[in-house]
């Protein structure tokens, strides 16, 4: 786990088959659905036994989700439950980010946000408002090249020659 992200995992209980309640450091009580994540991954399949799910325990010093020797990241689970609870999560931040091949300096300058803050939404340090994320977005739409700003979005055929 990285020692730059923020929330720490506190507590997590197993629910119905492959949903977890998760409880975080920022007072936040999430629950997440990693069935599509037991899935995917054939070491994790074990876990999808009813009776090996029901026995999650947070790991070693709260560094993650475990059962037996498989664990799954607090960074990833946090994501995940931002996202499926309908929020922009740091990795759909940073996604973009590397998407665009931004740095954090560039990414401030893109959003016309201090450098700090596009920092602590890529670190999970502070919720990203639904209003950064939707610049995010258009910004990737029209990939402004110059400190003017367009004045209309791309049509479908002019975005399509751009991102070609």
């Amino acid at each position: 786990m990285s020692t730059y992200f923020y929330p720490k995992l506190q507590a997590v209980a197993a629910l119905e088959p492959y949903r977890l309640r998760t409880t975080w450091s920022t007072g936040e009580v999430l629950d997440v659905d990693v069935g599509a994540t037991l899935r995917k991954y054939a070491a994790l399949t074990p876990i999808l036994e009813p009776e090996v799910f029901a026995r999650v325990h947070l790991a070693e010093w709260g560094g993650g989700i475990e059962w037996f020797e498989t664990e799954l990241g607090p960074d990833n689970v946090y994501a995940w439950a931002q996202e499926q609870a309908g929020a922009v999560s740091h990795q759909m931040f940073g996604d973009w980010m590397l998407r665009n091949a931004l740095s954090l300096q560039s990414a401030a300058q893109a959003l016309g946000i201090s450098r700090r803050m596009v920092s602590y939404y890529r670190t999970a340090h502070k919720a990203i408002p639904r209003s950064i994320w939707l610049a995010c977005l258009g910004w990737e739409a029209t990939r402004p090249h110059a400190q003017a700003l367009p004045r209309r979005l791309p049509t479908a055929r002019e975005y399509a020659v751009a991102h070609a």
